[in-house]
C-alpha cells in the first residue's frame, strides 16, 4: 500500500478484472532440406513468408529443384504463410554433430514453429531425429514422407530397423514404418504426389507430400480451427499420385497409422487419414486432439506467467480458475469441446483440495483440467432397412 503524508484525494489504478489466455499460432511450419542453392544461408533458420522470398534467398539462375523447394512451394499453394527454412549441405543428415548447432537442433530455439518437416528424408534415422525433436520440444508435431517406392505395401505397417553402417539406408531392414510416438508427436503420409517442376512449370515430378500436407495444416487451422481434422482436404497442385490405393489397402494403413492420399474419380486427390503414431488404442491417436492439447498447453504457459510469485491463496487460485475457465469457454463455443454444456466439455480445479499445505510449502500451485476434445467423424456408418409401407414413423 502506497504512503499517504499529506491530507487531500487519491486515485489509484488496480487491476481487477481478468486476465485472457490467448491461443498461441498452431500453423507455422519449418522445413529442413538443401536448397537450390546449395549454399545459400547455409545452416541457418531462416523466417519465409511467401514463395517469391523463398526464390530469392535460395534460389539462382539455372538452379534445379529439390525437395525442400518442392516443399515450400507445396506449403504456399496449399495456404500456408509462413515458414522457416533450415538450408543443410547435400548428404548432410538433418541432426548435425559437434558444437555447432545445425538441421533440427536450430529449430529448437523458434518457438514459434508448430509442424516440422524434412521433405523427402524416408530413412530410420530421419524418422527418429524428427520425432524425438518433436517430443522433446511438445509444441509441434512431425509431418513425415513414406518412402517413394514401396514395392510391399505391407512394409509400411512394420516397423523399421537399420544397423549403424546402414543409418541413412532408404530401405530400412524390417519394415517402412517410423516407430510408435506414444503421445502421437508424428503423423506419416503415402504415397507420393505428381505435381509440376515449381522451378520449371513444364515439367511433371513426383513430390514428398510433406510440404502440401503442411499447408494443408494451415489452411484448416484457418477456416475451422485446429480442432478440425486435417482430412478430406484437396491437396492443391497435386496432379496424380505415384500408387493408387484400394480400399482393402488403405484398412490395412489406417490401423498402422499411416495416412492414405486418395484419388477419387468426382472429388480428385484427396487427404484421407488424420491419425498419428500413437498406437491405434491410445488417446492421442488423432491428429486434431494431439495438435488441439498442444496448442491449449502453450497457450496457458504464455499467458499465465504473471502469476509466477504471487501470494499462494484462495484469491490466487480463484483467479486461476477463472481465467482458465474463460478460455475453455471460447474452445466448447468454437466447436473444439464435445458437451451439451461446458459442465460437460472441460473441468478446472484450483483450490484447498488441489492444493494441500504441502504443496503450498513446497511452493506449487496445482490445477487440475480436463477436456474433452471432439474426434474426428472417421468412420461415417448409415443403417438402413427395410419397414412395411403404410406404417408411421415416430421419432423418439
Amino acid at each position: 500500500m502506497p504512503t499517504y503524508l499529506t491530507p487531500g484525494i487519491y486515485v489509484e489504478e488496480v487491476s481487477t478484472g481478468p486476465r485472457p489466455i490467448e491461443a498461441v499460432g498452431t500453423s507455422t511450419a519449418a522445413f529442413v532440406g538443401t536448397a537450390p542453392q546449395a549454399n545459400a544461408r547455409l545452416d541457418e533458420s531462416v523466417a519465409i513468408n511467401s514463395w517469391s522470398q523463398f526464390v530469392r534467398e535460395y534460389v539462382t539462375d539455372g538452379s534445379r529443384s529439390t525437395p525442400l523447394a518442392q516443399a515450400v512451394f507445396g506449403f504456399f499453394q496449399n495456404g500456408g504463410r509462413r515458414c522457416y527454412c533450415v538450408n543443410i549441405a547435400p548428404g548432410q543428415p538433418i541432426v548435425g554433430g559437434g558444437r555447432q548447432r545445425k538441421g533440427l537442433e536450430l529449430l529448437e530455439e523458434v518457438d514459434e514453429v508448430n509442424i516440422v518437416a524434412a521433405p523427402g528424408y524416408t530413412d530410420v534415422a530421419s524418422y527418429e531425429s524428427l520425432i524425438s525433436h518433436c517430443e522433446k520440444a511438445r509444441n509441434r508435431i512431425a509431418v513425415l514422407d513414406a518412402p517413394k517406392d514401396v514395392g510391399d505395401i505391407d512394409l509400411l505397417t512394420k516397423v523399421g530397423t537399420a544397423s549403424s553402417s546402414e543409418a541413412a539406408a532408404p530401405s530400412p531392414k524390417g519394415g517402412l514404418r517410423p516407430r510408435v510416438s506414444d503421445h502421437g508427436y508424428g503423423a506419416l503420409y503415402f504415397p507420393w504426389i505428381t505435381a509440376q517442376d515449381p522451378l520449371n512449370p513444364r515439367t511433371l515430378i513426383d513430390v514428398p507430400p510433406s510440404g502440401h500436407i503442411a499447408g494443408i495444416y494451415a489452411r484448416t487451422d484457418a477456416t475451422r480451427g485446429v480442432h478440425k481434422a486435417p482430412a478430406n482436404e484437396p491437396i492443391r497442385g497435386a496432379l496424380n499420385l505415384t500408387y493408387r490405393l484400394t480400399d482393402e489397402e488403405q484398412g490395412e494403413l489406417n490401423q498402422s497409422g499411416v495416412n492414405c492420399l486418395r484419388f477419387f474419380p468426382r472429388e480428385g486427390i484427396l487427404v484421407w487419414g488424420a491419425r498419428t503414431l500413437a498406437d491405434s488404442a491410445s488417446e492421442w491417436r488423432y491428429l486434431n486432439v494431439r495438435r488441439l492439447f498442444s496448442m491449449v498447453e502453450e497457450s496457458i504457459v504464455r499467458s499465465t506467467r504473471h502469476v509466477v510469485f504471487e501470494p499462494n491463496d484462495m484469491s490466487l487460485w480463484k483467479a486461476i480458475k477463472r481465467d482458465l475457465s474463460a478460455f475453455f469457454m471460447i474452445l466448447w463455443r468454437d466447436g473444439a469441446l464435445m458437451g451439451a454444456t461446458p459442465e460437460e466439455a472441460f473441468f478446472v480445479r484450483c483450490d484447498a483440495e488441489t492444493n494441500p499445505p504441502e504443496v503450498i510449502d513446497a511452493g506449487q500451485v496445482v490445477t487440475v483440467i480436463g477436456l474433452a476434445p471432439v474426434k474426428p467423424a472417421e468412420f461415417i456408418v448409415f443403417r438402413i432397412g427395410q419397414h412395411q409401407s403404410g406404417t408411421e414413423v415416430t421419432a423418439a
